[in-house]
């Protein structure tokens, strides 16, 4: 009585990592929608591609800003290490002469 309706399987098409990234090149130069025309793909998956790609640069950039200033903070911080050492046995040397 009930009827089960038939679903069609799509397929997806899977590209490789050298055809994304030559997809990619080649709507920096013409614009996505004109690459994605010359390449039979929809837009959004050129755009789904850059956005993909754009985090694993923006995150090797963000982890080097981060390594300059670790490295800065640890020069700091050792830098306040000394002078608050300085301070201790400058603090010490006065006590001792002032009782």
């Amino acid at each position: 009585m009930t009827k089960q309706s038939e679903k069609k399987k799509t397929t997806r098409n899977t590209y490789l990592p050298e055809f994304r990234s030559e997809a990619l090149a080649l709507a920096e130069k013409v614009g996505v929608p004109t690459a994605a025309k010359e390449l039979g793909l929809h837009e959004s998956q050129l755009y789904g591609w850059r956005t993909k790609a754009c985090p694993l640069q923006s995150q090797s950039e963000f982890e080097r800003k981060q390594a300059v200033e670790i490295a800065r903070l640890k020069r700091k911080l050792a830098e306040q290490a000394e002078e608050l050492a300085i301070v201790k046995k400058a603090a010490t040397y006065l006590e001792e002469y002032t009782i």
